[in-house]
């Protein structure tokens, strides 16, 4: 009867959220009025609500958390500052004699803003009102546009310092030592944020591959959906020189960043730190930082960071009480009983994250889901830093995907109006079968995202 409960309250929660309602609350409300009604009932132990306030102080005293209003502070200065319009017209340049090679250069504008920020909304919108008006002045099919700013938009989910890869982290550690300590391992190994950096890395890197891949030989194929300009701009003395120094601020911020964690030498927190500074550093000598610009970008990430931490709260109190209903037990049930192994638990994980994907965002998804899912399928034997980039790009290519995809909705609010919905949707069909492709390989070559880790950290 219990476990039905957690059933029922999930089902809930999920009817709830369709209402349009915020998450955070959603999910303490609901977690709430079914402890009240297990309580009347008599199927739920209050004891489980007395652990809230231990979780609240653990949330608090979570150094790997500070992270994430320094990476979004970063993120959110980064696009104040206008590296992303300084880097794009050094890029379109560069590739100017090409066709697609607009193409090909906003792609590696949105792996680096991707590799800068972690942040999808950002980089996609920011990429869609540089670019894409651009893109349809110069006669691109605006399908394949529109495709292309998208997919490379969402790179900020896996190409580290990604956010979603700071939450995962933390979430898959501790799924991953309850793991051990529910198999009677009492001094369990730890997986850490730096881990799932340096396993993100190839996979990322190869996605990036793959992409321009695609629009390459979609040139070659058919030059007249990507043409090239009728007259190349010429390239005037001092041209490389300004395309490195477009590129140096992005690539140094990187290297301090992402290198630091990688290297050993700081722990994310500390790194995030050096992200921020930077950031503001860059927008100082670009001259767009002044008290108004600190005081939007300040309030924009008190703003996130908030909804971040309440949804985190809202989570820990609903996986609470859903622990209380038994939940965790039927969870393993059905998934020990599933036919396959742990190759078929993995893949029905999978497909619901994707399917859940349509309606929730990353951040409901890791603390909600994985706390659930992730100790049953690690127990299973299955790598923590493999399973992480796993949900990490299975989500990727779920925002993506019409109609619900959260990348689409980011980019319909800024695409001129010419442009139709239906063209965004096909023009991204291309990008979900090459990333359904990489999840295949990854799945098939796992030492893709545990050799790295392995390697730096042996």
């Amino acid at each position: 009867m219990d476990s039905y409960m957690a059933l029922w309250m999930f089902l809930a929660v999920f009817i709830v959220l369709l209402s349009g309602y915020p998450v955070a609350f959603v999910l303490s409300g609901t977690a709430l009025m079914f402890a009240l009604l297990g309580l009347q009932l008599d199927t739920f132990d209050a004891d489980f609500l007395t652990a809230m306030p231990n979780r609240l102080f653990g949330i608090m005293n979570n150094e790997t958390l500070i992270a994430v209003p320094l990476f979004v502070f970063m993120g959110v200065m980064l696009e104040r500052a206008k590296i992303a319009e300084s880097l794009l017209e050094a890029m379109s340049e560069l590739f100017a004699s090409l066709h697609g090679g607009l193409g090909l250069a906003v792609t590696i504008v949105g792996m680096l803003m991707a590799a800068s920020t972690g942040i999808v909304g950002a980089t996609v919108v920011t990429m869609g009102l540089l670019s894409l008006p651009t893109m349809l002045k110069r006669g691109y099919d605006p399908s394949i546009s529109c495709g292309i700013i998208c997919a490379s938009g969402t790179l900020g989910q896996i190409i580290p310092p990604s956010i979603v890869l700071v939450l995962l982290g933390d979430v898959i550690s501790t799924a991953y030592q309850q793991a051990q300590l529910d198999m009677g391992i009492f001094a369990p190994e730890t997986v850490s944020v730096g881990d799932l950096f340096a396993g993100a890395l190839i996979p990322g890197l190869l996605l990036v591959v793959l992409y321009m891949l695609y629009i390459a030989v979609t040139a070659w194929m058919k030059p007249e959906l990507l043409p090239k300009p009728a007259r190349t701009r010429k390239q005037e003395s001092g041209f490389y020189l300004r395309v490195f120094k477009s590129l140096l601020p992005p690539l140094m911020l990187i290297l301090a960043v992402l290198g630091s964690i990688i290297g050993g030498l700081a722990t994310p927190t500390e790194a995030a730190s050096v992200g921020a500074v930077g950031a503001i550093l860059l927008a100082l000598f670009d001259g767009q930082l002044n008290r108004q610009v600190l005081q939007d970008v300040t309030r924009n990430t008190t703003q996130i960071t908030s909804m971040v931490f309440m949804i985190l709260i809202g989570a820990a109190l609903f996986s609470l009480v859903f622990r209380g209903f038994e939940g965790d037990e039927l969870i393993i049930e059905l998934l020990s009983d599933l036919p396959g192994g742990k190759v078929g638990a993995l893949f029905s994980v999978m497909l619901v994250m994707f399917l859940l994907g349509f309606v929730l965002d990353f951040i409901e998804i890791t603390f909600v889901i994985v706390p659930i899912v992730g100790p049953v399928l690690l127990a299973m034997g299955i790598d923590p830093v493999w399973l992480g980039i796993m949900i990490a790009l299975n989500l990727q290519t779920s925002f993506l995907t019409p109609p619900f995809g959260f990348a689409l909705f980011y980019l319909r609010g800024v695409a001129p109006a010419e442009v139709t919905t239906g063209q965004i949707y096909k023009g991204v069909i291309p990008f979900i079968i090459i990333q359904l492709l990489l999840l295949g390989i990854l799945a098939y070559f796992p030492e893709l995202a545990t050799w790295l880790p392995t390697y730096i950290y042996a």
